[in-house]
């Protein structure tokens, strides 16, 4: 199973690395330099609607498509109530038709394939296990 783990490195942050050598920098929002844990949940359902879309767009259109995330919940709240996800796609070459099958196809894609975006669609445990450092 994929696992990230986490090593402070400075005040308030924390070093995120996976089994492949890739990190990433990770603290307290607004702190220069890093990404808030909320930023990178934004990252993970973005990237994974980007990457399940890429091929079908590129098919139709020749340019990979953006997505945006963005964090929706009250101001000074603790808990999102949901995330909004703007995917943007350059589809001046295709007619009315071509535009409509882009984005049903997907949305269909998005919704069978997309590990987070699925995830955070249902409840999901979280499973906190503690360990002495013996």
């Amino acid at each position: 199973m994929p696992t990230v783990r986490t090593e402070r490195t400075g005040e308030h942050v924390y070093t995120a690395t996976n089994g492949r050598g890739a990190a990433v920098q990770v603290g307290r929002a607004g702190q220069p330099g890093v990404f808030s844990p909320v930023e990178l949940l934004l990252a993970a359902a973005a990237t994974c609607v980007g990457i399940t879309a890429e091929e079908l767009a590129l098919r139709r259109t020749g340019a990979a498509p953006t997505v945006a995330a963005t964090d929706v919940r009250p101001p000074g709240a603790h808990e999102l109530d949901g995330i909004r996800l703007d995917v943007g796609y350059d589809m001046s070459a295709l007619d009315e038709a071509g535009r409509a099958e882009l984005l049903a196809v997907v949305e269909r894609a998005v919704t069978a394939l997309c590990t987070v975006t699925r995830t955070l669609k249902s409840p999901t445990a979280v499973e906190i296990v503690n360990h002495s450092g013996e």
